[in-house]
């Protein structure tokens, strides 16, 4: 099982009192945070995207280039790519051009963005959600198999034979399917035998089994083989020497930071109750100490039947550079271990 890091970028408080991160030193502090989880041997570290102030994930590809030549083995990727409001054309080169500067580390997680920023942002229809999507991905992947596809839709220009440059170093760029619930993209991602990397931030993990299950038999009726239908696994998650001390440490940044994207949209502010309830044992959030946390993933994975790859997402909770910098050495070099 490979296990890795996802960030958005943040630069909000790095403690609760503490001082704002300035753009700057949070970058630099992101970049230290990769090549240490190179230097411990973790498999992948994805950047997201967003357009919003308190996140600087806006131009991922920029970011992985930067990290691409600081690190060594650690493969590289989107954490996702918002390709609906996105030109497949651009991702495919940005990425293509990464995998070069990395020597073939580069991967893509491509979703439709939990996020809706991006749509007014450049000028797209939130009513065309699901359909810029499906179309956008169809060229995609015809760009990653033709160096001069010919292909029309109904979103973007056609394109008639031109050259889509540079290709990539690997044979073919990995490209993931990134999805929340919606049994559509599950059944989509099997259709197109794409590996799938599911977002669970909340709830209990063992309920997306059913969503799996669709997946993997779309993926078979399409004549895909198993071993072609991996399952990632993306996660809020916090490691720590105990369980106690990671639990106690993760819960106020967690509550401040889904309180008020709570309170955006609506909703109540994140209670200590709600809290404990992720962190047990069928919960979906990944915090405790190294040994609970690499038991609470088995029996995830279990749930799910058999997943591939873990991804945490810890900078949600605004711990300052240091602790981060630990936790990473505790995935790697201990959480790792037990997993593989």
């Amino acid at each position: 099982m490979e296990l890795g890091i996802d960030s958005f970028a943040s630069h909000l408080l790095s403690t609760s009192s503490g001082p704002t991160l300035s753009a700057a030193e949070a970058m630099r502090q992101l970049l230290a945070r990769i090549e240490r989880a190179d230097e411990v041997g973790l498999d992948v570290f994805g950047i997201g995207e967003h357009h919003r102030p308190e996140y600087l994930d806006s131009a991922t590809a920029v970011i992985l280039a930067a990290a691409a030549a600081r690190t060594k083995n650690i493969r590289l990727t989107s954490a996702v790519t918002v390709l609906s409001a996105a030109d497949p054309v651009r991702i495919f080169q940005q990425f293509a051009t990464l995998d070069l500067i990395s020597q073939g580390r580069a991967e893509l997680v491509v979703g439709r963005g939990s996020s809706i920023e991006a749509f007014p942002l450049f000028g797209f229809d939130l009513d065309d959600y699901d359909a810029l999507f499906a179309e956008k991905l169809e060229l995609l992947l015809q760009i990653r198999s033709e160096e001069r596809p010919h292909w029309s839709g109904k979103f973007r220009p056609a394109l008639t034979g031109q050259g889509i440059y540079p290709r990539p170093l690997q044979a073919q760029l990995p490209i993931w399917l990134g999805v929340g619930g919606t049994p559509q993209s599950f059944a989509r991602a099997g259709l197109l035998g794409l590996p799938l990397m599911v977002a669970i931030i909340g709830g209990d993990t063992h309920r997306f089994r059913p969503l799996i299950d669709l997946y993997r038999e779309a993926g078979r009726r399409a004549g895909h083989a198993p071993e072609q239908l991996q399952v990632g696994l993306h996660s809020l998650g916090y490691v720590a020497e105990t369980t106690e001390e990671a639990i106690e440490a993760f819960y106020p940044g967690y509550a401040r930071t889904f309180s008020a994207r709570s309170k955006e949209r609506g909703g109540p502010p994140v209670t200590r109750a709600a809290f404990d309830a992720q962190t047990g044992p069928l919960g979906a959030l990944l915090v405790g100490s190294p040994e609970d946390v690499a038991a609470k993933i088995r029996r995830h994975a279990e749930a799910l039947g058999g997943i591939t790859r873990v991804t945490f997402q810890m900078d949600v909770a605004t711990r300052p550079h240091a602790e981060l910098l630990n936790a990473i050495e505790l995935l790697g070099t201990r959480v790792a271990p037990l997993l593989r």
